[in-house]
């Protein structure tokens, strides 16, 4: 459920936490998985789901294509994010497409920290930056991220050295491929799950070894990236497995290349098969969804945990009547 109060105080109040209410799976979930420490904050995780909405600072996003070009616009869209009910913003300078030469240290920052620190700062929001690069990691820290979104796979350990010193948390994903190289191999794996689930072992111990503490771990499986997509969904169909890793799990779903495949759906059609995902991720334990429908996203989980019996509806329940009806304009 969206862990916004004024959300659910609309109409339903939690029915409590525990294993009871947090999906399928949960009860594999280690206490040590329900905290993250992010510089000066402390995610404490257990018992509902947590929304990152996808602010993109580049013109090449492969689904807004550039359509918040501004950073008056980008604001914006960060504030409707956050009223929606986003609890992190992932912020990002730097297309994962592929294709594209990667974006100047230089350039990425000039794209992310001006809006880094109008969202941490006007907007009190907890940012996460979506980058592979130490320097640009240490600059948006320095305007306001509390999170690393690292999609290389910490291929630079500079970056775990970086978040070690800043006490910033870093996600780290899957992928066999470098950053904006695309591998795209149906025998690259022979037991995917088990692949991830080692790479990623390996990945804590080397982050371990630079200093970062544990609680600043989170984990993602890496939908799409160096993956088919059937790949992607037999990872995504054992995903629970990741929870013996002890740190909590980031579902970047939204969107992706495995939905298009299965429906024909281009990137802003994909919500129906976003959700499906997301609801599969939620009985699986994870805790962290990124996503960029996120109004859709929170009206889906709450109805959801009202229906399992995690929200419970106040008596005097009803519908607005400025909601009863459609009318034309």
């Amino acid at each position: 459920m969206s862990s916004d109060p004024d959300r659910v105080s609309a109409g339903a109040e939690p029915a409590g936490e525990g294993p009871e209410g947090i999906g399928a799976g949960s009860e594999h979930i280690s206490a040590g998985a329900e905290r993250v420490r992010a510089g000066d904050r402390v995610l404490e995780l257990g018992g509902r789901s947590w929304l990152m909405g996808i602010v993109n600072a580049s013109p090449d996003s492969f689904s807004d294509g550039g359509r918040y070009a501004t950073l008056d616009a980008q604001l914006e869209l960060a504030r409707k994010l956050l009223a929606d009910g986003a609890e992190i913003l992932d912020i990002g300078g730097e297309s994962a497409g592929t294709g594209r030469p990667a974006v100047a240290v230089e350039q990425e920052i000039e794209r992310v920290v001006p809006l880094i620190e109008r969202v941490a700062g006007e907007l009190g929001a907890i940012v996460s930056v979506d980058t592979y690069k130490p320097a640009v990691a240490r600059a948006a820290i320095a305007a306001g991220a509390r999170i690393v979104n690292d999609v290389s796979g910490l291929r630079d350990p500079e970056l775990a050295e970086v978040c070690a010193q800043t006490g910033a948390a870093l996600v780290l994903m899957h992928t066999r491929a470098a950053p904006k190289q695309r591998l795209q191999d149906p025998d690259l794996y022979g037991d995917v799950v088990g692949e991830v689930h080692a790479f990623l072992g390996e990945r804590i111990e080397r982050a371990l070894a630079y200093g970062i503490d544990p609680d600043q771990l989170i984990l993602d499986p890496g939908p799409d990236f160096a993956k088919t997509p059937a790949q992607t969904i037999e990872l995504l169909a054992g995903v629970g497995r990741l929870h013996e890793l002890g740190r909590p799990l980031l579902m970047a779903v939204s969107r992706k290349d495995f939905i298009g495949a299965l429906t024909g759906r281009p990137p802003r059609e994909r919500l129906p098969g976003t959700l499906a995902a997301l609801a599969h991720g939620v009985d699986a334990g994870a805790r962290i969804f990124r996503v960029h429908d996120v109004a859709a996203a929170a009206d889906f989980l709450k109805v959801r945990a009202a229906l399992a019996g995690e929200l419970v509806p106040r008596r005097d329940l009803a519908l607005a009547e400025e909601h009863r009806y459609e009318r034309e304009l």
